[in-house]
């Protein structure tokens, strides 16, 4: 896989732990934790959303769904 391929995916990996790790959070709270664009969190969010692996309860706040996730390194 090309650099930037992995590097996105490790960041999806971790917005998706961080999530998981803090109940409901805001796009805002993403974007101050992980110093990225407010655009890049919510293409990053949109594949995880595509993926059913959080949803939105309301607007700009997210939180996981119960689909089982096996995490790999």
């Amino acid at each position: 896989m090309k650099p930037t391929t992995d590097r996105m995916l490790n960041r999806i990996k971790d917005v998706y732990m961080y999530i998981r790790d803090h109940g409901i959070v805001t796009t805002q709270d993403l974007v101050d934790e992980f110093g990225i664009t407010p655009r890049t969190v919510q293409r990053d969010l949109n594949v995880l959303a595509f993926n059913d692996l959080i949803s939105s309860p309301s607007r700009g706040r997210w939180t996981t769904t119960s689909k089982r996730v096996r995490m790999t390194s």
